[in-house]
């Protein structure tokens, strides 16, 4: 045994316990202690933590994924299977931020800050939510301000998370690909407003061919509360009330803004690239197990790959020249992303067996120039900002702000 600084006054064991339940019962024997944030951290213990946000994070996944097909069949139910399933996500990430907060362990103060404010915004949002859908009713867009302050919170305490993982990660492929996925969920987050004209889009065509994927209470509910009848119009409100700019602006510029981010903080090769492999893996898979389930599906948004693709080239023709990376990343993020959108738009017939069934939201190609120019600006203008954020992180540890990891005494 190593006789390095210790985190407790108890003994560390010569070995981790693999089992969860006698891996948690060990790291509160001998991390439940008060400390300011900074405290040195095996790296046992440190990947346990991380690994549980993982594990939170997918709980929240899995709810909202399913929570935004429900909301396209049912009335809102507050205690319905999908909320049920999101709250044990909340609550896994309630236990983490409060031992963060107590102990110390694994972050700094700027990363706990990012953590607890996150919390912060996503538990008052929720009953926010509750209070505006007793209100109005039902809530027909993804984009609303309650809504709106849930992934805000979400991204949060992701950023806290990513912050906190960056600084006090071992080196190695182990810290890379832990990066990688906390991206995916970042990136997930970031783009679950989208949904709504993905859902959205084949709701309304299932309407049109009389087969409507909507039970006639939400249909009914949804055109009272325009004051009509359920035709087109009550249906169309109900299913695309987003307007056809919004869905590439913030699917191809916004989406191509967090895989450069990614790309730059996880520093290897088609990251990018990964992070979207991964997360429209993910919504190729939840597709069919809820078509399976009698649940509405969506469509899959197929051309984040080339997104993706393009971030990753463009980080291999600039080679960390700022200027010519941002000018050539907004050329091919714009002409993969909208060039990738346009074929999967017009590949229902061959791959759906259906001319009817969208593979695509509507958008609106104008607002390609203006994709263009603000991706290429705010890449450009993101390159600073992320330089001073690395380089605050290294001060702060060449400091002595953040505590050393201390290593493991068995391999």
């Amino acid at each position: 045994m190593s006789e390095g600084v210790r985190t407790s006054e108890r003994a560390e064991p010569e070995v981790v316990p693999r089992n969860p339940v006698a891996k948690t019962k060990l790291f509160f024997r001998l991390y439940w202690k008060r400390g300011a944030p900074g405290q040195p951290t095996k790296p046992w213990a440190l990947n346990f933590a991380y690994g549980m946000w993982l594990v939170a994070f997918a709980f929240k996944l899995v709810g909202s994924s399913w929570d935004m097909s429900w909301h396209f069949q049912w009335l809102r139910d507050d205690l319905a299977p999908p909320h049920l399933i999101n709250t044990v996500g909340t609550g896994i990430i309630l236990v983490l931020v409060a031992i963060h907060s107590y102990t110390g362990l694994g972050c700094d103060r700027r990363s706990l800050r990012l953590m607890q404010a996150g919390t912060v915004v996503f538990l008052v949002a929720a009953p926010l939510d509750v209070i505006n859908h007793r209100v109005n009713g039902l809530d027909l867009t993804a984009w609303s301000p309650s809504h709106l302050m849930l992934y805000l919170g979400t991204g949060i305490m992701l950023a806290g998370v990513l912050d906190g993982w960056i600084k006090f990660s071992v080196p190695g492929r182990f810290r890379s690909w832990m990066l990688i996925g906390l991206w995916a969920f970042f990136l997930e987050n970031t783009f679950f407003p989208n949904g709504q004209q993905e859902y959205g889009v084949l709701g309304l065509r299932a309407w049109e061919r009389g087969q409507p994927e909507a039970e006639p209470t939400l249909l009914d509910f949804a055109a009272q509360q325009l004051g009509r009848p359920v035709d087109r119009a009550a249906v169309l409100h109900f299913t695309l009330p987003i307007p056809e700019w919004l869905y590439p602006l913030w699917g191809i510029g916004v989406m191509a803004l967090v895989l450069a981010m990614a790309r730059r903080t996880v520093g290897k090769a088609w990251t990018a690239t990964i992070v979207a492999v991964l997360y429209v893996g993910y919504r190729s898979l939840i597709w069919p197990l809820l078509v399976a389930g009698g649940f509405p599906a969506s469509t899959v948004p197929f051309y984040l790959l080339f997104v993706g693709l393009a971030v990753d080239v463009a980080f291999r023709i600039g080679r960390e020249h700022r200027a010519r990376t941002a000018v050539v990343g907004a050329l091919l993020v714009t002409g993969f992303g909208y060039g990738a959108f346009w074929v999967q738009s017009r590949l229902r017939p061959w791959l759906l067996g259906d001319a009817h069934t969208e593979s695509a939201p509507p958008i609106q190609y104008w607002t390609v120039p203006v994709t263009l120019v603000a991706v290429g600006l705010l890449w450009w203008a993101a390159s600073p900002a992320t330089r001073w954020w690395n380089e605050r992180a290294e001060r702060n540890r060449a400091s002595g702000t953040i505590a050393e990891i201390v290593p493991d005494a068995v391999v």
